[in-house]
């Protein structure tokens, strides 16, 4: 027993030194958007909504595709990793990039089109503008963004943390002053924002490459460039495409409920609150992502290393530290609902309406944590099909229908809308854990070493 006792206790150590620094990561390459929308918000309202809403477009219809599709070398990677195919690691990782590049292309002509599309949903014409040049500025960043989610991936799944924690702090005291300079010092704007950005993810993924190259603890990792890298580009896009699926739609639904919100009885109201409560949980969500990150670097890992009992005591040790933060988190918010709508609006109706919703908001966070952490576990484990279609599921068939009936059939309004987002996100999280529950780790550490090794026997 006390033997036991030990192992999970070696196992809740490990995996904290992993999650704590994976969060730190995703946070600081977040505040790259953020920093720009402030610089650009000094500038005038015109820009800012331009800004606001070309970041909303491009996030649904470009960063999504690249940041689900990433999700496939979780699998690939990390069972290989396990396994210890570790020139597999690099194969992988470089027919990622090629395929994410080549997604790119399409994404891009989309951008150019960027104020037609915001006009057809009728956008203010200045405003649509203003996107345009914004998401065109971008297109650049697309490129980046697509090869450091792939690199990202690569030092993840091999519990190379503090690289990216070092290159994300760098990036992100760079982009600083960097965005000031072009937006106030050159007067370029957005459309300098936009090309700050850039800079700054190309100079991320200039750090991490440098890293990969000459690091030692990268030496048995690195892969020459080779044909296997093209070889390997179907097996990508078998796990990239659902992974995609199983993180595309809940952005969408978030996006899909504000628009909805617009429609309400006092729309503005609404949609302030509902904005409020969305931001509140998006910022919360890369606490989960970084548990969810854990969770499937450690159960690819074992399950590559065919330690079905190691990945099942992984789950066990991500799900209590998850478990633990999210009670601490919406405990706290419910206590502090009545003010917690000031963080981010001084309106006295909004703040009062926020606080109504605060049991509701609690809910979303605590369903919405458990889902990220099953996600990451379901990558790992390589069932991004089954995870896309619970994820179509629960957010298409459930949670928006849900949450269009609580509002406008049954009268409820925002509220409605937050619940339907937490209906969906219940079933996501039901489902995932019912099959983790459910698992024959020995099968999956089986199916795991087949996949990698079988891949090898098709290529010879």
């Amino acid at each position: 027993m006390s033997s036991r006792w030990m192992v999970s206790m070696k196992e809740l150590k490990r995996v904290s030194f992993i999650a704590a620094p994976m969060v730190a990561v995703t946070v600081l390459q977040y505040l790259l958007q953020v920093v720009a929308v402030i610089m650009v918000g000094h500038v005038d309202e015109l820009a800012l909504a331009g800004v606001s809403i070309a970041t909303s477009f491009t996030s649904v219809t470009g960063f999504s595709f690249l940041f689900g599709m990433a999700g496939a070398l979780e699998t690939l990677c990390g069972q290989a990793y396990g396994a210890e195919q570790y020139q597999k690691l690099g194969t992988y990782t470089y027919c990622a990039i090629i395929s994410l590049i080549l997604v790119c292309f399409p994404i891009s002509v989309l951008w150019l089109f960027t104020d037609k599309l915001l006009i057809l949903i009728d956008q203010d014409p200045a405003i649509a503008k203003v996107a345009q040049k914004y998401s065109v500025c971008l297109i650049p960043n697309l490129f980046s963004y697509a090869v450091l989610q792939a690199l990202i991936r690569y030092f993840q799944t091999q519990s190379l943390i503090h690289p990216m924690l070092i290159s994300s702090r760098v990036t992100l005291f760079f982009h600083i002053p960097l965005c000031w300079a072009m937006v106030f010092k050159f007067k370029l704007g957005s459309i300098g924002a936009a090309l700050a950005i850039g800079i700054s993810y190309w100079l991320n993924v200039f750090l991490l490459g440098f890293y990969m190259k000459h690091s030692s603890r990268c030496e048995k990792t690195r892969a020459a460039l080779s044909k296997d890298m093209f070889l390997s580009i179907k097996e990508f896009f078998k796990f990239a495409v659902p992974s995609a699926i199983m993180t595309c739609p809940e952005w969408w639904s978030y996006e899909v409920l504000i628009l909805l919100s617009g429609l309400l009885p006092n729309p503005e109201l609404e949609t302030s609150m509902l904005s409020i409560c969305f931001t509140i949980t998006y910022l919360h969500y890369f606490i989960p992502y970084g548990f969810g990150a854990t969770a499937s670097t450690r159960v690819s890992n074992e399950l590559g290393a065919g330690n079905p009992q190691a990945a099942k005591m992984a789950v066990c040790a991500i799900m209590v530290l998850a478990v633990t933060e999210v009670v601490l988190v919406s405990t706290t918010l419910f206590f502090c609902r009545h003010i917690l709508g000031y963080a981010l609006s001084n309106t006295k109706a909004i703040v009062n309406q926020v606080a109504k919703m605060g049991p509701f908001l609690c809910l979303c966070i605590v369903t919405d944590s458990l889902q990220a952490v099953l996600s990451g576990v379901a990558r790992g484990s390589g069932w991004q099909n089954l995870g896309a279609y619970v994820n179509l599921g629960a957010y298409y068939l459930v949670g928006i229908p849900v949450a269009a009936i609580l509002a406008f059939v049954l009268h409820l309004n925002g509220k409605g809308l937050l619940i339907g987002l937490a209906t969906a996100s219940s079933v996501q999280a039901a489902f995932l854990g019912l099959r983790t529950i459910f698992t024959d780790w020995q099968k999956q550490a089986s199916k795991a070493r087949e996949r990698i090794f079988e891949a090898d026997t098709q290529r010879s």
